[in-house]
């Protein structure tokens, strides 16, 4: 069974920078798209960014421009960086398949504040 784990998140005052991480067993990075979600504290969990097997990524409207989500070369790991956070970026940040169709993990709180 696909196990994710999400690192990297932290508390970071507005305007910050963070980087998450997400680790899977077996090699679903590489062909699978894969996604960032967040789902912040009373709020549905939502999308936040896509990366596909041919390297095309989307972001929700809210990030773009701010955040960036990537693999590295050997396409074991996804990152999400994030740029210029803002407090309404507080969430706990999950990555998943495009679908959410592996088991989700325990995510990494985000919180941004001063």
């Amino acid at each position: 069974q696909v196990q994710l784990v999400e690192s990297g998140g932290g508390l970071v005052q507005p305007g910050g920078s963070l980087r998450l991480s997400c680790g899977a067993s077996g090699t679903i990075f590489r062909f699978n798209a894969m996604a960032w979600y967040r789902q912040a504290s009373g709020y549905q969990r939502e999308l936040v960014a896509a990366i596909r097997v041919g390297g095309s990524k989307d972001y929700v409207d809210s990030v773009k421009g701010r955040f960036t989500i990537s693999t590295d070369s050997t396409k074991t790991r996804l990152w999400l960086q994030m740029n210029s956070l803002k407090p309404e970026d507080t969430a706990v940040y999950y990555c998943n398949g495009l679908s959410g169709q592996y088991p989700w993990g325990q995510g990494t709180q985000v919180t941004v504040s001063s």
